[in-house]
């Protein structure tokens, strides 16, 4: 019982930390400040945002539910990272105006942002089983 628990707050803290490595590493190569834009109320960096973090969460819980080791859920997480961020950057060049529409405060720029995102987390999660 003990070991459960052990392990369960071990995964539980790296995914903490890993969730919050992700956020600080895709708000910095993205082009805008998702933070000043929610406290802004633009609606749409946080649906883009909200998209990628749960995206990212979606293969990270994978990951935790299909790996044994700590390793290997660390690995796959640094894989969902690279996943998300080149959906970004991919959408962001086919679709020239993302910057703009998402500073502009374009809830549907955010949410198909955050729908691709989440997309991308959940085919990655599923490659996972």
């Amino acid at each position: 019982m003990l070991a459960a628990v052990v392990s369960y707050a071990i995964h539980l803290i790296a995914s903490a930390i890993l969730l919050g490595v992700f956020f600080v590493v895709y708000t910095k190569l993205t082009p805008f400040d998702e933070l000043a834009l929610i406290q802004a109320g633009k609606g749409a960096a946080a649906l883009s945002l909200a998209g990628a973090l749960i995206g990212f969460s979606l293969t990270l819980g994978s990951a935790i539910v299909h790996n044994a080791g700590l390793g290997e859920v660390l690995m796959w997480a640094v894989g969902a990272m690279v996943v998300q961020i080149v959906v970004y950057a991919v959408t962001s060049r086919l679709l020239h105006t993302v910057r703009t529409e998402i500073e502009a405060g374009n809830v549907a720029m955010g949410g198909l942002m955050g729908a691709l995102s989440l997309v991308a987390g959940i085919v990655n999660a599923a490659c996972l089983s």
